[in-house]
This record gives C-alpha cells, sequence and structure tokens, in this order.
C-alpha cells in the first residue's frame, strides 16, 4: 500500500480528472467504483470547480472542505445553500450566503 503524501479536499470534477489518467485496468475496485460514479454524476469541468473552489475560499471565507461541499453540490436557491451551511456549525451571514449563490452561477 503506498503511503500518503497529500491530504486534501478536491472536488468530484478533480477525483474524475485524476483518475481519468489512470489506465483502467491498473486501477483496483474502489477506484473503479469511484470513476464510474463520478462519470455519471459529475456536470462541471474540472477547471470550473478550481475556480469556483478557489474563489469561495478567498471571497467567503470558507474552508477548503466547506468549498468542496459547494462545488460538489452547487445549491440553487438561498434555501438550500443554508441546509448545507446550517451543518458547519458557524453563522455565515446572508451577504456571504448571497456571494455564494453568485459564484455558483458564474460558473455553471
Amino acid at each position: 500500500m503506498e503511503e500518503v503524501k497529500k491530504k486534501q479536499a478536491i472536488s468530484l470534477s478533480e477525483v474524475q480528472e485524476i483518475l481519468s489518467k489512470v489506465d483502467a485496468e491498473q486501477m483496483d475496485q474502489i477506484q473503479r467504483w469511484t470513476y464510474d460514479y463520478v462519470s455519471k454524476f459529475v456536470s462541471i469541468d474540472p477547471k470550473s470547480a478550481k475556480d469556483m473552489k478557489k474563489q469561495l475560499i478567498k471571497e467567503c471565507e470558507l474552508t477548503e472542505e466547506e468549498a468542496v461541499e459547494i462545488v460538489n453540490i452547487r445549491p440553487t436557491s438561498m434555501a438550500e445553500l443554508r441546509s448545507f451551511t446550517f451543518g458547519w456549525k458557524k453563522l455565515i451571514l446572508a451577504e456571504t450566503l448571497e456571494k455564494i449563490l453568485k459564484i455558483i452561477k458564474e460558473h455553471s
């Protein structure tokens, strides 16, 4: 088993990008299942996902993990966004939530 060199939260689009570079014959079963899953459900290209994640972290002061959650789900309404951010157990101002929705729309 390989040693973990770096631990980082990445979006499903980034997972798809990484796994697409691996020969399918070399993948283990979990990698194949993961690649199959992301191939079916990812609807944003990796560059847009990375850009959105960076923008959410910088402009909305989200953690990398929070930004990845937003990139993966891409909520479309304030109510939907609040349902995700509620679980983070920190206060996020309405203006920040509006900025998050604006960033999502810019990258969709």
